[in-house]
């Protein structure tokens, strides 16, 4: 309780409130408007946050990061178009509904299911997060050496289809990681001269360039006119949250997974959306239904994408470790304020730990009674032109890169990553891996270092330590696990080849 009562002290600020307002508000019209991402609205909103306090700063992203997952069910049911790529199923079942004349049921029951799932995921990130921390207490130099491995194996593993490539970006970013001066020996690496790189890659105008210039470069070039919603008339706001608990195993199934996969890095949402849907239809008693306007398979979708928002911050805020390029950009925020995350936290900063758990409870409520009765207002939205959202980005895009440090070299390194992400894109080849092998190279690398200065240059130091071997185990396992996944569809799409009836 007595923590509790320093949260509830800690948000009670204008300006942390008006963060998460702010934040949520954000989210919500990123992911209304097609062609929009969460990482871009971040990204931009990532310089002005760094200005703020810290619970105000964290706030304000993680609103906009939750405020989108909700949003973007908006167009996903009322114009087939998914709001954020993750949405993508919840056109299956949505759209359909309101085809029948159901938008206002469709939206009410994604609302909802999304309030449960988030309110679920910050339930399991106030117990998860100190029970991880109590382990990691028993962490050294090999131990955080061997989750910076693992992580970073599960980021190529997450982008299976695509291995040769994530692992190019995820080793550029590493890369772009060893840029700067060396402490430990004294020396300059790869700064080729260049006073401004003596400090290294800065990750905020490499973030923008990824994640908000480059999509602005493709809604400039977008000329789509975008069909109209029609008109929306609720009769009962509140419907939703009832319904949504008449399918209590799809609803737990789903919960669950949206929990578990948020905890992997680079799976999230993506991977829980689908296999939570998958499984939803295998147990229906009217798998037929599916795709076709069933309730069931939109709460199974938008409760699994929720779920995932807070546990994301487990490994994050117990072990310093980000599992997306989110969650690294809240790392940023948190390192410029000097707050470390990791076991430590939880007892030096009891305050900041419960006002963030009561901000995030806040989050999902202010989301869930905005959405009930703006929806109608918010749509309108999707009507603006693609290529003024897309001026507007780069607009906002320069002014937060510039007044950060109000050095031009920041500005001139997030066109150089604009340019980059618009090539990956173009391309098919994902941006994430980059930015966490940014941020997870250098820790790598130092917590290496110290682990063989410590060893006498031993490396058994990583197999003689428990916990140590078995997350090299770990991610011994995934690698073999991938290979095999990879070996087995190139033999089954050679079989198919050849057994191929051509005719003449």
């Amino acid at each position: 309780m007595e923590n509790v009562l320093l949260g509830l002290e800690h948000i009670a600020t204008w300006q942390i409130v008006l963060a998460l307002l702010l934040g949520a508000f954000c989210g919500i019209l990123v992911g209304a408007v097609p062609g929009l991402e969460p990482a871009g609205a971040m990204a931009i909103l990532l310089p002005f946050s760094l200005q703020l306090e810290p619970l105000a700063g964290v706030m304000l992203l993680l609103g906009a990061y939750g405020g989108a997952w909700y949003g973007g069910a908006i167009p996903a049911i009322l114009i087939r178009v998914p709001g954020t790529p993750v949405n993508v199923l919840t056109t299956y079942d949505g759209y359909p509904m309101a085809k029948r004349g159901e938008a206002h049921r469709a939206l009410s029951l994604a609302y909802s299911s999304s309030f449960i799932g988030g309110t679920v995921s910050v339930l399991a990130l106030i117990f998860l997060a100190p029970y991880l921390a109590k382990v990691a207490e028993h962490f050294g130099a090999p131990e955080y050496a061997m989750v910076a491995v693992l992580a970073l194996v599960s980021v190529v593993l997450a982008h299976q289809r695509q291995i040769i490539p994530a692992l190019v970006s995820l080793g550029l970013g590493m890369f772009l990681g060893t840029v700067g001066f060396d402490a430990l020996f004294n020396t300059q690496r790869y700064t080729f001269g260049q006073q401004w790189l003596l400090g290294g890659v800065p990750m905020v105008p490499v973030v923008i360039g990824m994640f908000a210039m480059s999509q602005a470069f493709i809604l400039l070039e977008t000329k789509s006119h975008r069909p109209d919603a029609g008109e929306l008339a609720y009769r009962n706001r509140f419907r939703g949250l009832s319904e949504a608990f008449r399918y209590p195993r799809t609803l737990a199934r789903s919960c669950g997974l949206g929990l578990s996969m948020g905890l992997l890095p680079g799976v999230g949402e993506f991977g829980a959306q689908f296999l939570s849907y998958s499984l939803a239809r295998r147990f229906s008693k009217n798998p037929e239904k599916f795709g076709k306007g069933s309730p069931e398979g939109l709460v199974a979708s938008e409760s699994s994408i929720s779920a995932c928002t807070s546990t994301v911050l487990v490994p994050l805020l117990s072990l310093g470790i980000p599992t997306d390029p989110l969650m690294a950009m809240v790392l940023a925020v948190f390192m410029i304020h000097n707050i470390i995350p990791g076991p430590q936290l939880f007892a030096e900063h009891p305050d900041f730990i419960s006002g963030l758990y009561i901000s995030l409870l806040l989050l999902n409520i202010c989301v869930l009674c905005f959405l009930l009765f703006a929806t109608k207002y918010v749509v309108k939205l999707s009507k603006i032109s693609p290529r003024m959202i897309g001026a507007t980005i780069l607009v906002l895009a320069f002014i937060g890169t510039y007044t950060q440090n109000y050095r031009i070299t920041d500005a001139l390194i997030t066109v150089i990553f604009a340019i980059i992400g618009r090539f990956f894109i173009r391309n098919g080849i994902p941006a994430f891996p980059l930015v966490i092998g940014l941020v997870l190279g250098p820790m790598f690398e130092m917590r290496m270092m110290q682990s063989l200065s410590l060893a006498n240059g031993d490396p058994s130091v990583f197999v003689t330590r428990p916990i140590a071997a078995t997350l090299l185990a770990l991610a011994c396992a995934g690698i073999a696990l991938g290979i095999y996944s990879h070996s087995r569809e190139r033999r089954t799409s050679r079989s198919s080849k050849k057994t191929e009836v051509r005719f003449p």
